[in-house]
């Protein structure tokens, strides 16, 4: 946990909002097949995560490591989160591939940056918001409905922040993907 903005938030809040412009920038260059490819390759990673999570919990700790109650409280608490997080990714994911193609038949193409801001900022928000339940509803007393939705708030702002800060990232990555696609002359 960190604080950025007087708002105390989980380090992914910074990295994991790159995977939609990484998505966005796949989309646009090799379209929906290829960008909803690499949504499945990255739930199944998600998935392998979780049952390496459980398998690490589940197997005793030796007797000479001395913080094997630590270990399998933080990793087993951790279940619940990656299990939202699985969820949250795969959905949110799918929303920003098909709203971004979406934009892309209705502008005809056109207005990367549009694209690229609103399918991210809708998705973003159906992330953080089953996220946030998920991972966090009803997990103690004080995480109720209401202290649910007082955090999803900051946080989806802080990553519309980030993708709005990542479009002219958008545009070089689309442009160098383009490059890339051309064909060589040989040497």
């Amino acid at each position: 946990m960190v604080e950025i903005a007087g708002i105390v938030v989980a380090v992914g809040i910074i990295s994991y909002p790159i995977t939609f412009l990484v998505t966005d920038i796949i989309a646009d260059v090799h379209g929906k097949r290829l960008s909803s490819a690499l949504v499945a390759a990255g739930v199944a990673a998600l998935v392998f995560t979780l049952l390496l999570t459980v398998l690490s919990v589940a197997l005793p700790a030796a007797d000479r490591y001395p913080f094997g109650e630590s270990y399998t409280e933080v990793f087993g608490s951790s279940v619940r989160i990656i299990i939202a997080s699985i969820i949250s990714f795969a959905i949110s994911q799918t929303h920003d591939v098909w709203a971004f193609h979406m934009l892309k038949e209705k502008t005809g193409g056109k207005h990367l940056w549009l694209r690229n801001n609103v399918s991210t900022v809708f998705s973003q928000l159906a992330d953080t918001t089953l996220f946030m339940f998920i991972a966090f509803y009803g997990a103690a007393p004080m995480y109720t409905a209401g202290f649910i939705v007082s955090l999803i708030i900051p946080y989806w702002l802080l990553k519309v922040g980030v993708a709005l800060c990542d479009t002219p990232f958008c545009y070089l990555g689309v442009r160098w993907l383009r490059s890339e696609k051309k064909p060589h002359p040989k040497e």
